[in-house]
């Protein structure tokens, strides 16, 4: 499977991260570095796309270490797809299959999520490294995702699909970087 695998990180900015309410911040940012650590390690490409904010582009730290697909892409609207850089970025990997996660589940995970499932993508939601307004309105996000076809699922549900043997060099260092998760717990 990760060798068709792409990542789209999706609003998680400085000043956007915080405003989420149906996962604590620091498990998000967490799960997030997690994500950009198993993309390193299985060579995953990654696409990073933020909203415009007056303070200027502002990923999460967490993101730091990634060296995203066309650089970090500043779109003007909810969806991702809308945005030409960030669609080209997502299209040149020629990989058929977006792991997706953000802040707000509601507006660019739901939004993204969809266009890339009209687009003929098979799409994955990162759950934990996602946050939404509220439990109620984050569920309904995420049944309209997966009533188009995505799949939503957690960062460790999603490693092991990636990495299905856990004993090789890569997937011991897949793991390790799973025990990340359960220090920020």
């Amino acid at each position: 499977m990760a060798s068709e695998v792409q990542l789209l990180f999706a609003d998680l900015q400085e000043s956007i991260v915080p405003l989420g309410r149906t996962r604590s911040e620091s498990g998000v940012r967490a799960a997030a570095r997690v994500l950009a650590q198993v993309a390193d390690l299985l060579e995953l490409p990654a696409t990073v796309s933020i909203a415009p904010r007056p303070e200027g582009p502002d990923p999460i730290v967490e993101l730091s270490g990634l060296r995203p697909v066309g650089g970090v892409q500043v779109r003007t609207g909810a969806g991702c797809l809308d945005h030409v850089g960030t669609r080209d970025a997502l299209l040149s990997t020629g990989r058929p299959t977006v792991l997706i996660c953000g802040v707000l589940t509601e507006l660019v995970v739901q939004l993204t999520a969809l266009d890339l499932i009209e687009a003929g993508m098979r799409v994955y939601v990162a759950l934990d490294a996602c946050a939404g307004l509220s439990d109620s309105t984050e569920l309904a996000a995420l049944r309209r995702i997966e009533s188009a076809g995505g799949y939503v699922g957690c960062v460790p549900n999603l490693a092991a699909d990636m990495v299905r043997d856990f004993t090789t060099p890569t997937g011991a260092r897949v793991i390790g970087a799973l025990h990340g998760l359960f220090s920020a717990a």
